[in-house]
């Protein structure tokens, strides 16, 4: 059975090359080398032609390359570019993972779904080209995009769409239960609104000085905005979840905030940046009243979302951790 299985994962391997390298790829900031022919047999390939291993079976440069270039294309998530080349590499390695988990899967993209998601891709862009009526211009468009061939490029929308795929048979796959009390902390969650001004501070120390001091003396706060106003922040009249989502206000905290009254002064939390000090502002309780059948069912499935996107990164931490991922020298971001 371990043979077998090996034999698989070489299979994939040498079929990710073929079908991901029929033309050179070329990078939009010709940051990485061009690869020059694809490669039939890996077995023919040199140590440091191989940027690592998956499953224990050598990955060739050339899978790293086409991953780093769909990255340098595409970005790494909503069009982002990775902030450093950590980032770039851990995203090359997840994606190479998840094609491997895609092929054992049998996922398939036809070219319909990758010429749709060529014309969505066009229509974003007012490109202002078909590629069905005028291929040369949708070539010399893409060329001009991307720095690549057209084939390339599709090859890196149909790697794309395969692990969206993946990732939503994954998700299908998963399904948590959602209890009512969960249901109601969501609805209460969103429903309480909280408006606060907070004073920052690099440490709880100082945070709590400020507090003592603002306790005491009523014009504290004002005189101290006055002199350091970069120092005061006012998320708004915004929901709790806003409050902890964002501004990571604590838990245990926004709720306590909403039993006191405008004016009263709170105590050091930790927030999203260092600690803060709380002036209550302004405060309006969820309605009980308005958590009915109908709208408890949005937040059942609020719930159920969150579990499942939850659920599908714990399966890929688990994958990653039986793959024993191995990364050269030679694999990292040039």
């Amino acid at each position: 059975m371990r043979l077998k299985g090996e034999m698989y994962k070489r299979i994939f391997l040498q079929l990710l090359v073929c079908v991901c390298f029929v033309t050179p790829v070329f990078s939009a900031e010709q940051k990485h080398p061009v690869v020059k022919q694809k490669v039939a047999n890996q077995d023919k390939l040199k140590p440091e032609e191989f940027a690592g291993e998956l499953f224990g079976v050598p990955v060739p440069m050339q899978n790293y390359y086409f991953i780093a270039n769909t990255a340098t294309i595409f970005g790494i998530g909503q069009g982002q570019q990775p902030k450093n080349d950590q980032e770039k590499q851990d995203y090359i390695w997840d994606q190479l993972l998840l094609s491997f988990e895609s092929f054992r899967r049998n996922i398939e993209v036809t070219p319909e779904e990758v010429d749709k998601e060529v014309g969505k891709i066009i229509a974003l862009e007012k490109a202002g080209v078909d590629k069905k009526i005028d291929k040369a211009a949708y070539e010399k468009w893409v060329k001009q995009k991307t720095n690549e061939p057209s084939e390339a490029f599709e090859n890196q929308i149909r790697h794309l769409l395969q692990v969206q795929k993946l990732r939503q048979q994954v998700m299908d796959s998963i399904s948590p239960a959602v209890t009512d009390e969960e249901a109601r902390q969501k609805f209460l969650d969103q429903r309480n609104t909280l408006s606060v001004e907070l004073a920052q501070f690099d440490s709880k120390p100082k945070a709590e000085e400020f507090y003592k001091q603002a306790r005491r003396n009523k014009d504290f706060w004002e005189k101290e905005k006055k002199s350091r106003p970069q120092d005061f922040k006012r998320p708004g009249f915004v929901s709790l979840e806003f409050l902890m989502d964002i501004w990571k206000f604590p838990r245990t905290a926004v709720f306590k905030m909403m039993k006191l009254k405008a004016g009263d002064i709170y105590a050091p939390e930790p927030v999203y940046q260092g600690f803060a000090v709380f002036k209550i502002l302004e405060i309006k309780p969820a309605n009980d009243k308005e958590f009915a059948e109908k709208v408890k069912e949005s937040y059942y499935e609020q719930i159920k979302g969150r579990k499942k996107f939850d659920g599908m990164n714990d399966w890929f931490n688990k994958l990653k951790s039986q793959a024993n991922i191995k990364i050269n020298k030679t694999g990292g971001v040039k």
